[in-house]
This record gives structure tokens, C-alpha cells and sequence, in this order.
């Protein structure tokens, strides 16, 4: 356990290297920051005086042992536009963002994983059938038009929510169910498969066969083993939350990680995107690193065989 433990953080320390190194080439896939970030009026005197204030004037590498040596320090520079730190600005949004984050999983693990398994249950019947119809709509609708639609209904003709910004739980119900709904559907579609696939095991019908109640079969063993699956998929569509929050943040006026960003982007503050990309990136590898850890715990074949 501790080996395996080891080889992960290992292998996450890696991973957070090379996020660093993605998120710092982004300054240069458009060839030079400096022209990219620059006024349209500047000089070129103005011009060359930015890019040494920049240090876009040193070799590649320097500047990016320069930059990751300072985001050990939690020190990304500071953004463009807004004059301050760009580290301070990403973590302000940040709670606004793991809120949103953290309600949309919500969502979907308390819907879709009792729809999941009452599908499981009632295999092959009309209920089974209407649940997966859901499930399948829940994951072809896009975030950007599910979001607009909710927005319009929900908010706009009905009035039942606002439709912009913070600070009541009633601001947080559209952007969530937008968010929301396709990592529910997913989840629905998973804990169905995997309960199926568990409740056709030879230890199950040994529990039935022994007369235990038919609950204590379901959650005691079934639920359990089914769930392994489930954990692992966490991690990913966290991932996934995390991505989608963009549009929806947008969509919603919701002050978080992902409309900042896009901010950024349009006001090409090349920093503040380097910044956001990289903690947002950071902040994925860990979960996943955690998701990998319980998994193990969850099944001990896992564990025996690392």
C-alpha cells in the first residue's frame, strides 16, 4: 500500500510538472506574447520596452524555470489588465467556482445514482426503459443550450429564479441543473451498468440463496462492488465540471474561475489565463490522485494487485 501510495504522488508530482510546462507554453503558441498582449497603437519602442519588462526577451527556458520557481511560491505574476496579482485574482473566484462545482455533483450523484439503480432494478421493464430515455436526452443536450433554456424558462417566463449572479441559494439552482444534468445522466447510465453486472455475480445469488433480505443483498453487497466504477468516473467528470463551468459561468454571470478566464481571454491578459489554466489544472490532478487512493480502499483486489 505505502509502495503504491508513493509511485501515485510521484506520478502526480510529474503530472503537475508537466501542466505547468503546458500552461506556460500557452504565451507562445501565437508566436510572440509581446505583439499578442501589446496596444494597437504602440510603438515599437513601446513595444520592445514591454517585451524586456516582460522578460520575453530571455531564452524560452529561463523563463520558464523563472516561472516555476514562482508558482512554487504561489507567485504567477501580475495580470495586465487589472493590475494585481493574478494568483489573488484566480483564488477569489475560486470558491464561487468549487460551489458550483460541488452543487452540480451533488445533483447528479443524488438523482442519478437512485435512477441508476431503480433502472438496475427493474431491468427490461417500461420504467427501465424511460429512465435510460432521460439519461440518453440528459447527456445529448449541450451545456451552452440546456443553460439558455433554463435560463429562459425557468428564470425569464416563469421568474422562479434569477438568472444572474451570486449571493442566494436561489442564484445557484439554474447553473447547477445546467452543470448538472449531464454528469447525472452519465451517473444514472454507469451505476445502472455496474449494478447489472454485480447482481448477476455468483456471491449475490449466494446471499439471496440464504435468505437474506432482498435490501441487505442490494446495499450491503451489491451497492458496495457497484460503486467502484462510479468512484474512478469522480475524478473525470470533476474535470468535466470544471470545463463546462466556463460556458456556464458565462451563461449565468456567475463570478467564478471559468468567466474570469474568459474574461481574460478577451482582454488578452495572457497572465491571468497562464494562472487560471494552471491552479484550475493543478486542482484536477489532485482530485484524481485522491479518487486513485479511495478506489484502492474500495476494492482490495486493487490494492493486492499493485
Amino acid at each position: 500500500m505505502t509502495q503504491y501510495i508513493v509511485k501515485r504522488l510521484l506520478q502526480t508530482a510529474l503530472v503537475i510538472i508537466g501542466v505547468t510546462a503546458l500552461s506556460f507554453n500557452l504565451m507562445f503558441l501565437s508566436g510572440d506574447p509581446a505583439i499578442l498582449m501589446a496596444g494597437e497603437d504602440w510603438t515599437q519602442e513601446q513595444l520592445d520596452e514591454f517585451r524586456h519588462t516582460m522578460g520575453f526577451d530571455r531564452p524560452v527556458l529561463v523563463q520558464y524555470l523563472d516561472f516555476l520557481q514562482g508558482a512554487v511560491r504561489g507567485d504567477f505574476g501580475m495580470s495586465l489588465r487589472q493590475k494585481q496579482p493574478t494568483f489573488q485574482l484566480v483564488m477569489d473566484r475560486m470558491p464561487a467556482t468549487i460551489e458550483l462545482t460541488v452543487a452540480a455533483m451533488l445533483i447528479a450523484l443524488v438523482i442519478g445514482l437512485p435512477v441508476g439503480i431503480f433502472a438496475a432494478i427493474h431491468r427490461n421493464t417500461i420504467w427501465d426503459g424511460t429512465v435510460m430515455a432521460f439519461a440518453l436526452l440528459g447527456q445529448s443536450m449541450p451545456v451552452f443550450w440546456l443553460g439558455l433554456l433554463l435560463a429562459m424558462i425557468f428564470g425569464v417566463r416563469l421568474g422562479w429564479f434569477p438568472i444572474a449572479g451570486r449571493g442566494t441559494p436561489a442564484h445557484l439552482v439554474l447553473p447547477a441543473l445546467s452543470l448538472g444534468l449531464f454528469v447525472m445522466a452519465y451517473q444514472a447510465r454507469l451505476i445502472r451498468s455496474s449494478m447489472l453486472d454485480v447482481l448477476g455475480q455468483d456471491y449475490i445469488r449466494t446471499a439471496q440463496a440464504k435468505g437474506l433480505h432482498r435490501n441487505v443483498v442490494l446495499v450491503r453487497h451489491a451497492l458496495k462492488n457497484a460503486l467502484v466504477p462510479v468512484v474512478t468516473a469522480l475524478g473525470m467528470q470533476f474535470g468535466a465540471l470544471l470545463s463546462g463551468a466556463v460556458i456556464t459561468e458565462s451563461i449565468f454571470a456567475w463570478p467564478g474561475v471559468g468567466r474570469l478566464t474568459l474574461q481574460a481571454i478577451y482582454a488578452k491578459d495572457l497572465p491571468l489565463v497562464q494562472t487560471s489554466v494552471t491552479i484550475t489544472a493543478t486542482l484536477f490532478v489532485l482530485i484524481n490522485l485522491a479518487v486513485d487512493l479511495l478506489y484502492v480502499y474500495l476494492d482490495p483486489r486493487i490494492r493486492l494487485a499493485k
